[in-house]
């Protein structure tokens, strides 16, 4: 981790590089601590609103010269929001870094709004709205957020509502901007073959004259969950089925141990519990997955899979057998290696991209203000016992406490 350095700039804005001379393109981000869990009731979905503004104008540059500014040399310019953050990025020929950090520092502190190209956006936002209600496997994941948070931010679909975006005004996004903007919960992260000091002098110039701003964070914390069952009647062939609970925050000290968990049962590799049992074995799911993602403050874990809807009961008693084998009977020291083995190769294959890499540095210091190396991480999970991962099973895969989201025919 010597090659990543980090410096705080007087405005109190975070600048994190880390330099890799096998490549010769460069990644460049500014990651805002501002996410939709952040907007009032009236403002659902003003984050991911102000996302697409952003690119619209700036007293420097129009929109067209915006698109154009780096991909006319062959750059990528983008950006997504999420419950706890704004990210505006860019990828470009390392000779173009600054040109990329000076059109983010544009966007991201500069942008003006203009009333036309909001109009033309809020059409854009309301496709988009309707291009995920005509696709159920991303749909049911954010409808399942509303029983994960009852009436909580977190519960709320990060694109808002049709009657919000079709009501948002330019003073809107200046008003939430001003409310929640502070400059020293911003990070600037990159990943290229640069010097630090050539980067960390660019960022001085472009972005060290940004007035510093300090915002007290108030997040409400979520409530407890209550299990719940709703079936929801959709144009669809297939059924479509969620279920989870609330589960643990970032700083968690059983975070990793959980992931870990939930890896075994349903992460990305084909060698999944519920992969082997649902789909390989008895050929019920095309695809099926369990996820876990932490908040500041509240987490959660869920599985998702579609299937044929006379087959939906037979898939969740699989699920839960699978839940029965890892509460009634602690893993063997070879399972155990080897799941920490295949954890260890996802998370150093993750590492090796480098835009990934990129985002996951701004992230951390903003979360966890540090970045953990790889063989920090691996001594961790070395840690873990099978215990652990046996009492994580009784506490967190009961059926009687997950909520249950079900898109039907």
């Amino acid at each position: 981790m010597n090659s990543i350095q980090v410096k705080t700039l007087s405005n109190g804005i975070t600048l994190v590089h880390r330099q890799v001379l096998h490549t010769e393109i460069s990644h460049v981000g500014i990651m805002l601590d501002i996410g939709s869990r952040d907007e009032l009731d009236s403002e659902q979905g003003l984050a991911h609103f102000w996302e697409h503004l952003a690119f619209k104008g700036t007293p420097k540059y129009n929109n067209m010269q915006i698109i154009n500014r780096l991909e006319l040399i062959g750059g990528e310019l983008n950006a997504y929001t999420t419950k706890e953050k704004i990210c505006f990025h860019a990828s470009v020929l390392t000779p173009y870094f600054e040109r990329a950090l000076e059109l983010l520092t544009e966007i991201t502190f500069h942008s003006t709004f203009p009333e036309k190209e909001l109009e033309k956006e809020r059409s854009v936002i309301l496709e988009e709205m309707a291009m995920y209600y005509e696709a159920p496997e991303d749909a049911i994941q954010d409808d399942f957020d509303e029983l994960l948070f009852p009436n909580h931010p977190l519960g709320v679909n990060i694109l808002g509502t049709a009657e919000h975006v079709q009501s948002f005004q330019k003073k809107d996004l200046h008003t939430f901007i001003d409310r929640n903007l502070d400059t020293s919960r911003i990070v600037i992260s990159s990943i290229g073959k640069l010097p630090h000091d050539k980067v960390f002098s660019w960022a001085e110039k472009h972005v060290g004259r940004i007035p510093a701003k300090k915002h007290s964070v108030s997040r409400i914390l979520p409530p407890a969950m209550l299990p719940m069952e709703r079936i929801t009647k959709r144009g669809l062939t297939q059924s479509h089925v969620a279920m989870g609970r609330q589960s643990f925050a970032i700083e968690n000290p059983n975070r990793l141990a959980f992931f870990m968990l939930i890896n075994l049962l349903g992460g990305p590799s084909m060698n999944s519990l519920l992969n082997v049992s649902v789909r390989e074995k008895h050929g019920l799911v095309y695809s099926i997955e369990a996820t876990f993602t932490s908040y500041m403050d509240s987490g959660f874990w869920a599985i998702y899979f579609g299937t044929e809807p006379n087959q939906v009961a037979k898939a969740i008693r699989l699920i839960h057998k699978e839940f029965d084998k890892l509460k009634e009977k602690a893993l063997s020291p070879p399972q155990l290696a080897k799941i920490k083995s295949q954890l260890k190769g996802q998370m150093a294959m993750a590492e090796e991209g480098n835009l990934n890499f990129m985002l996951m540095m701004a992230k951390n210091l903003l979360d966890r203000e540090k970045i953990e190396s790889l063989e920090e991480i691996f001594t961790q999970i070395d840690l873990v016992t099978a215990e652990q991962l046996q009492q994580l099973a009784i506490d967190m895969l009961n059926p009687n406490e997950l909520s249950r989201l079900i898109f039907e025919p």
